[in-house]
């Protein structure tokens, strides 16, 4: 049943995302950003811990996950570290994400050819 549970939550967010995109004016970036924002926002309320436990993946991956990730970053560096978690711990926690998301745009950049407009 978790794969089920994942495959609906991920879905539904996925679907909230399409809906957004279809129906009002955002661009897909700020679309991207309300995304974080809420899985930060939601993490903050105590509600994305247990969507988390519940979904798994269909929670953590999509990019509401992030924000998530993030929050819990800020969370624990403010406890180890005071005030100066505020903006060490989402860099922390999120370091390995960013890191491979780096490694592989420059591998797909040198593989890749570039066309002109």
């Amino acid at each position: 049943m978790d794969y089920v549970y994942a495959f609906l939550v991920g879905g539904a967010i996925c679907v909230i995302g399409q809906i957004l995109i279809d129906k009002t004016a955002l661009t897909p970036a700020r679309i991207l950003t309300g995304f974080v924002v809420a899985g930060v926002i939601l993490t903050a309320f105590g509600l994305y811990k247990p969507l988390v436990d519940f979904a798994g993946a269909g929670a953590s991956v999509p990019i509401s996950g992030f924000g998530h990730l993030m929050a819990q970053g800020v969370e624990k560096a403010l406890k180890e570290d005071g005030p100066i978690g505020i903006i060490t711990g989402p860099l922390t926690a999120a370091a390995g994400g960013i890191c491979v998301a780096i490694v592989f745009s420059v591998f797909a950049g040198l593989v890749s050819k570039s066309k002109e407009k």
